[in-house]
């Protein structure tokens, strides 16, 4: 295990499933395959890279990225969550597995170490309240054995979207009953062509932003996006940026909107992915949706203002924290602290300071 990271300790981890649990649920609350990254952090950057100079950065932090960013977002709100990946045999991909194993409890039992094949790595450059990325990789080579049995039997997965391809394990995940959730990145095709998502139709919920909606529907309001989403998929949620988010259940016909928490971003890597995390959180536990959307925008607050993408994903003690701070202000906006009032009946009791540190922000320090 890296220097400097904590093991997890899956009994002082709040279960938000608890009370849902049956002595036949599947091991596996959530399932997710993708590719593992080490990223690199700069923070702290008054301006973008200036060619021909040389920049200093007032932070940097190092943590595992890509897809670990959304397995440690699930594993830190309390979800068993189990990762297919590809792993290099080099330091970096060590450092990777044992963060995730060992550090965050994610079960790599389908994930494979590669011999000679070194990690993809993303340096991501956080400046002005976004961020710049430069990354380097190759694809794995194929297994030498036969995978695992992927996807294993899970109340839910997520699957990252990309136009014109299909991957088999989201229709045998949803044929066995698995919730799917979806997310999607930006066509570089241009085309925006729903019909170019082929696994959208195994999937219960999907999650784009704004911008990528509109695209896709061709629509000009993000909320009307939203609804025409609803006749390809039960459940569309859009994000709203600063605004917020936006969520139709088209099974019901229910609709709900919840506005963004303001905060100061030190690095927002990773905060959709939290956003995401934190949805499936609340689906999988039973919410009503505007509870799920302001849980979900509540944990991608707190995670840009941290370090990193896997670093700055919160846990159920950072949420606890922040609830007891904003109630000790006596001119909170009362609509405001109800929207929020849910949380009181499944929070742990914390007397931890707010603001919390959540993560030692490097590789780890060694020994001697």
């Amino acid at each position: 295990m890296p220097p400097g990271t904590a093991r997890f300790d899956h009994t002082t981890c709040l279960d938000p499933l608890a009370a849902l649990r049956t002595p036949d649920d599947p091991a596996c609350d959530v399932f997710l395959t993708g590719t593992v990254f080490l990223d690199i952090i700069f923070t702290g950057l008054d301006s973008a890279p200036v060619r021909g100079t040389e920049s200093w950065a007032r932070g940097m932090g190092s943590s595992p990225g890509g897809v670990a960013n959304m397995a440690t977002a699930l594993s830190r709100l309390g979800l068993r969550t189990s990762l297919a990946a590809a792993f290099g045999d080099d330091h970096y991909g060590e450092y990777c597995w044992d963060a995730l194993e060992k550090g965050e409890g994610i079960d790599l039992a389908p994930s494979r170490t590669v011999p000679g094949w070194h990690s993809p790595v993303t340096v991501s450059l956080a400046y002005e309240g976004e961020r710049t990325m430069i990354s380097h990789g190759h694809e794995a080579p194929p297994p030498r054995e036969p995978a695992p049995e992927s996807p294993p039997r899970a109340r839910g997965a997520v699957a990252s979207l990309a136009p014109g391809t299909s991957e088999d394990w989201v229709a045998t995940a949803a044929a066995r009953g698995t919730r799917v959730f979806a997310d999607v990145g930006w066509d570089d095709t241009g085309c925006w062509d729903l019909a170019a998502l082929p696994d959208l139709r195994h999937c219960e919920a999907f999650l784009p932003n704004a911008e990528e909606a509109m695209r896709y529907t061709r629509t000009s309001c993000p909320r009307a996006a939203a609804r025409a989403l609803t006749e390809h998929v039960p459940l569309a949620v859009v994000t709203l940026g600063a605004e917020g988010a936006y969520a139709v259940d088209g099974r019901t016909g229910e609709t709900a909107e919840v506005p963004a928490i303001e905060v100061a971003a030190l690095d927002p890597t990773g905060a959709g992915d939290v956003f995401v995390a934190g949805f499936v959180t609340g689906t999988l536990a039973g919410w009503p949706l505007a509870d799920r959307l302001a849980f979900s925008g509540l944990t991608a607050a707190l995670s840009v203002q941290e370090f990193g993408g896997s670093l700055s994903a919160p846990g159920w003690v950072e949420v606890a924290a922040w609830w007891r701070h904003v109630q000790s202000y006596d001119d909170q906006e009362p609509a405001a602290l109800r929207r929020y009032a849910f949380l009181d009946a499944m929070l742990p009791d914390v007397v931890r300071p707010w603001p919390l540190r959540r993560a030692v922000p490097t590789i780890g320090f060694g020994t001697r």
